[in-house]
């Protein structure tokens, strides 16, 4: 397994993180439990959570619960240092927590001491904001995005304001390094901008979603990556199992993620099955599997730190680690390339 800078705080990540949004609903405490065992066992010393998982769906009653899980690990083992444990602060808009309040000074201390309380740790390696306050573009937004109606003069004071309150973190030990979830290029340069000139954490990394049929990382995020040494935790590298292939012509699996959010999350449509044929078309002419030459893709990419992914049971968990052991040739990325072309953005 690859280690990859994490930003500029001297910390190595795996190339393969382990996502845990789904430890509390889809997956069992037990099974949580195995997958942790069986990832560090694998060379994957990444972590990533979250105080709003886990998800499908998120409730007010599961609220933390994949924090606890991962806690109750860290009790019962003794191996909290053996691994990388990235958690996220919930932006605002979330009524099931803080009644939506948005990040700022007032919450992030009270909101990193319940996440240590679940995690049972006395530290978090990376703390991410989850999103923007003032909205973004993810999650199919681009499609309408309009920032003409944000406040650059409130936004920037907030930026301040956070940093400020995140310094003091770093100060007292309870965070390593500061990250970004869901952001644009124009907010991340802030965040550098301003830790630079009025000090405080500077972003490490940029969690937003990247795959085969979501790559609207390529442009100016991508250069931004590249020259200020900010890695992407790319998320959803298998397109929400979409790249499996399992969900082509109308197969909807049992215990599927599909079966639960039947538009995951935006991404059903006509067009999206016709790229994931592309790509599988390619991987079974090359005698590739799809998940493998998905996830070693990513590990082309000259700005990626790691990938995320998750997995509902243990034999996911296990088919995953395997990729790393395949390195794609040109020829299958110049075909991956015209595929690309093709179909953009098909969700």
């Amino acid at each position: 397994m690859k280690l990859n800078p994490l930003g500029r705080t001297g910390m190595m990540v795996s190339e393969l993180c382990l996502g845990t949004m789904t430890f509390g609903t889809q997956t069992a405490e037990a099974e949580a439990h195995a997958q942790i065992d069986l990832a560090l066992e694998g060379g994957v010393n990444f972590v990533d959570t979250a105080e709003m998982y886990p998800v499908n769906p998120v409730s007010a009653e599961t609220l933390g619960n994949s924090e606890r899980i991962i806690g109750a690990w860290n009790a019962q083992t003794g191996r909290r240092g053996e691994y990388i444990l990235a958690t996220k602060h919930s932006g605002a808009g979330m009524q099931h927590v803080r009644d939506g309040a948005p990040i700022s000074s007032r919450t992030i201390a009270a909101t990193i001491e319940a996440s240590l309380k679940r995690l049972q740790t006395d530290y978090i390696d990376l703390y991410q904001f989850h999103w923007p306050n003032r909205g973004s573009y993810m999650f199919r937004q681009n499609w309408s995005y309009d920032p003409s109606a944000q406040n650059r003069v409130e936004t920037l004071a907030n930026m301040e304001d956070c940093l400020e309150a995140l310094q003091r973190e770093v100060e007292r030990g309870t965070i390593r390094a500061f990250g970004l979830s869901n952001e644009s290029a124009w907010g991340t340069a802030q965040w550098l901008r301003i830790a630079e000139a009025q000090g405080g954490p500077r972003v490490a990394s940029i969690q937003n979603e990247y795959s085969l049929v979501c790559r609207m990382y390529d442009t100016d995020l991508a250069e931004l990556s590249v020259n200020e040494d900010v890695g992407l935790l790319a998320f959803s590298p298998l397109g929400t199992g979409l790249l499996t292939g399992k969900y082509q012509d109308g197969a909807v699996p049992e215990g599927s993620r599909k079966s639960i959010n039947p538009e995951l999350g935006g991404r059903h449509s006509p067009r999206v099955y016709d790229a994931v044929a592309a790509y599988l078309e390619i991987a079974g002419r090359h005698g590739l599997d799809p998940v493998h030459m998905a996830l070693a893709w990513c590990r082309t990419r000259p700005f990626m730190a790691s990938a995320l992914f998750g997995a509902t049971h243990l034999p996911q968990l296990e088919h995953v680690l395997k990729s790393v052991e395949l390195e794609l040739s040109q020829e299958v990325l110049e075909e991956i390339n015209a595929a690309h072309r093709m179909h953009p953005m098909p969700y």
